[in-house]
């Protein structure tokens, strides 16, 4: 850092802590160049193969400077990795790796080259060590060239590089919480979770939540393919081009590039609803939040007291606005200390809570990873006597500027540490809290250069198995959220957890949700929220959503409605009042934004028990709430280029306005006949329609055939159908509410049906059909 750093640092934090950020920049720098040069390093590729080990779904081939274990699922999960790597270890996986498909023998292929045939996939391996990926008609998904790799001559770990070819027509999507998406264009994407600093847009990458997961779909097929490494990587991709005429097709690539740790690769291949299935079975199932968690929320940065929690609740019951939750920034801490309260503007906290409890709203904390670095303090002191806290190549504390001030960081990836920090939540529940947001958790320091996190060299447990923070970086906050969550089922056994985190790694999902960070206040930002939502979806991670106007600046009353408008349909549903802007609540941008923003909430809460039936489809099935329009076809080239509509489950697609001074919008839909909710009229698909958008609503459409369990005239459970097309059929899932503990659900299914120009609802059980049994509004006749 050179002396315009220093000087921007104390113009940003204040003399003091601009001198303790430039130290820790500097103490940084020196810890990282303690780090052993790489030096001269030697290149080296696998060679022609020399023969083979079947085994059990595969075995492993070996080459002449390498060997490759492949192995096939029952599932038709392909697992491949070379030099001995095994899924074991693995911080992705959700347990044991699936069990190897007996029937699947290795065995040998033309060119000598192996192959591996299966009821759902087949892989074939060249004599060079090309991993080819293909459907059981033979047709190419995926073909992963010999890799390459860097070794230091003086030893230590070696870095990689990958390139895989797709077929010319698929697109990319996926790669963790990208805000340039969903469909990721030709370029670079790096995988290091990071903090833009307050502010982030389509333009900035990486974000606080990266994952090398590679979501692929073409016209052959759909597949996702997983590099379980945590190291700092970068991924390349270029899509293809179909040749015209009698010219040949330039082929899509990716090029993946790690700089360090194993080789080794999941491919999980279908439709894209069994590609979700399947990713969930290997990963985890996505934690179920509890049914409040999917309300209306707000969120305040920065200070604030109880008086002002009291305003915000007291605003929006005067007003008819449904409200679930109000989440406390680490503003709400003792001089910004984890795990305590400044008792002068929250002089009775769990008094607060239980006030706000009896009025439906929950209290939710902010809980960060920096403890304070300062002798005497208890949480410091008996996070030291256990050794807790992340060491650098001497055995001392690394320490970071953070919002307390100098900072001490647990080390989660030592099982000990989890359990210890994970009982601390016991404060947090006894103040009343009903849940938690880890923030800051990349880990990130106030440091107004460079990278925001520790030194590279700081040392890790990782299990047991020693490393450093090139390793550790990208699953801290993940392994924070393991703490977080397994802390809270420990301390409310009866309870689901309602955690989310803003970093995060491949299966978070098993311990709560994420959001969308910093995304700036503008147009381009409201564009971004809906990226990294579909994005998060893809990867593993249903439950997410943006804050409502961004994190920076005053939003105008027409781009506050339409992301209030976005985030209604989302499944974290958010508004949150920025720093330096001042309050966010609907009713301080006028009257007709007020009105407007009732009428979107309102929506939100009749169709409130739709969303708790994608929460619990999405534990069951790994199914995003959320999804690309190209869901259901994702054959369909024109829909894999759609960027500005979702569906929401199966029945409605939604389409929110992006843009200032829009009062109309096109909207691209799948095939099949669709109704605009609003006005009831019919569109028939594939195609694209103009439909109205006035600043009171976004377009929304009902598939024909729809079920959709809603709130309703009497406040009960009932049915919305919307009339099947001629000659077809429709129907939906609902899942009732069981409350917020453990208990079983059941999926009770319905089918609609035309007889007679009449749409006729049944329930369709085991032992037939049946009356419904819920109140039925029959719409689009």
């Amino acid at each position: 850092m050179d002396g315009r750093g220093r000087v921007r640092s104390m113009r940003v934090f204040g003399a003091v802590r601009g001198l303790r950020a430039a130290r820790t920049a500097w103490g940084r720098w020196r810890a990282d160049a303690a780090l052993p040069a790489r030096g001269a390093e030697r290149a080296r590729v696998p060679g022609r193969a020399e023969g083979a080990e079947p085994a059990p779904g595969g075995g492993t081939v070996r080459f002449a400077r390498s060997s490759l274990r492949v192995s096939v699922s029952a599932g038709g999960t392909v697992f491949w990795g070379w030099d001995g790597a095994e899924p074991e270890p693995s911080y992705a996986l959700a347990g044991k790796a699936p069990e190897p498909d007996p029937r699947a023998v290795l065995e040998p292929d033309t060119d000598g080259g192996w192959r591996i045939v299966s009821e759902r996939v087949t892989v074939a391996v060249s004599r060079h060590g090309a991993v080819e990926i293909r459907t059981p008609g033979g047709v190419m998904l995926r073909r992963d060239l010999p890799p390459r790799w860097w070794e230091p001559v003086g030893g230590g770990p070696a870095r990689w590089a990958q390139r895989a070819e797709v077929p010319a027509d698929a697109r990319f999507f996926g790669l963790g919480g990208r805000s340039a998406g969903p469909r990721l264009r030709d370029g670079a994407y790096r995988l290091w979770n990071t903090d833009p600093k307050g502010r982030s847009g389509p333009g900035d990458d990486p974000l606080h939540f990266t994952m090398p997961v590679q979501y692929v779909v073409g016209d052959a097929g759909t597949h996702l393919a997983f590099h379980d490494n945590t190291w700092d990587g970068l991924v390349n991709l270029a899509e293809g081009e179909e040749g015209a005429g009698s010219g040949h097709d330039r082929p899509g690539t990716v090029e993946v590039r790690m700089e360090g740790g194993p080789l080794r690769c999941w491919v999980v291949v279908g439709t894209p609803a069994r590609v979700a299935h399947n990713w969930a079975a290997l990963t985890g199932a996505p934690a179920l939040p509890p049914a409040w968690a999917l309300g209306p929320q707000h969120a305040r940065r920065g200070s604030g007291d109880a008086a002002e929690v009291r305003r915000v609740v007291a605003g929006h019951r005067e007003r008819g606005l449904p409200l679930s939750a109000v989440h406390l920034d680490v503003g709400h801490h003792d001089r910004h200390r984890v795990f305590t309260v400044d008792r002068e503007r929250f002089p009775d906290l769990p008094g607060l809570a239980r006030e706000l409890r009896e009025q439906g709203v929950r209290l939710v904390s902010a809980v960060g990873p920096a403890v304070v670095a300062e002798p005497g303090d208890p949480l410091y002191e008996e996070g030291r006597a256990a050794g807790a806290f992340v060491r650098d190549a001497r055995g001392r504390e690394v320490r970071g500027e953070a919002w307390p001030g100098e900072c001490v960081f647990p080390d989660f990836t030592d099982p000990a540490v989890r359990e210890w920090w994970g009982g601390l939540y016991e404060e947090r529940l006894g103040q009343g809290f009903s849940g938690v947001w880890h923030d800051m958790n990349e880990p990130a320091l106030l440091t107004p250069f460079g990278e925001p996190t520790l030194p590279r060299s700081a040392r890790h447990a990782l299990d047991g198995r020693g490393g450093d923070h090139r390793e550790a970086h990208n699953v801290y906050g993940l392994l924070m959220a393991r703490a977080g969550y397994e802390g809270l089922r420990r301390l409310r056994p009866g309870e689901r957890p309602f955690l989310f985190t803003r970093a995060g790694w491949a299966g978070a999902q098993r311990y709560g949700g994420t959001w969308s960070g910093e995304v700036a206040t503008g147009w381009p930002g409201l564009r971004a929220s809906l990226s990294l939502v579909l994005g998060l979806g893809l990867c593993g991670v249903p439950y997410s959503g943006p804050d409502v106007g961004g994190s920076d600046g005053s939003p105008s009353p027409e781009l506050f409605l339409r992301w209030f408008q976005l985030g209604a349909w989302l499944p974290l549903f958010r508004t949150r009042a920025a720093l330096d802007a001042g309050r966010r609540e609907p009713w301080e941008f006028g009257p007709e934004v007020l009105e407007h923003a009732r009428a979107a909430l309102a929506e939100r809460e009749r169709l409130r028990p739709y969303f708790l039936t994608l929460a619990r489809l999405a534990r069951m099935t790994g199914a995003p709430y959320v999804r690309p329009v190209w869901w259901g076809t994702p054959e369909d080239r024109a829909l894999r280029d759609c960027e500005d509509a979702f569906l929401l489950g199966d029945g409605l697609l939604v389409a929110p306005v992006l843009h200032g001074g829009a009062d109309r919008r096109a909207v691209r839909l799948p095939r099949g006949r669709w109704y605009d909710t609003a006005t009831g009229e019919a569109y028939e698909g594939p195609g694209q329609v103009l439909l109205d958008a006035p600043l009171g609503r976004v377009p929304v459409l009902a598939r024909a055939g729809a079920v959709l369990p809603v709130v309703g005239g009497d406040g009960g459970l009932a049915l919305e159908v919307w009339a099947p097309a001629p000659g077809r059929t429709g129907g939906g899932l609902v899942v009732r509410d069981t409350g917020d503990g453990w208990e079983p659900a059941e999926i009770e299914r319905y089918q609609s049906r035309l007889v007679e120009g009449r749409v006729v609802v049944e329930r369709v059980t085991e032992e037939g059909t049946s009356e419904p049994g819920l109140p039925v509004r029959v719409r689009g006749v």
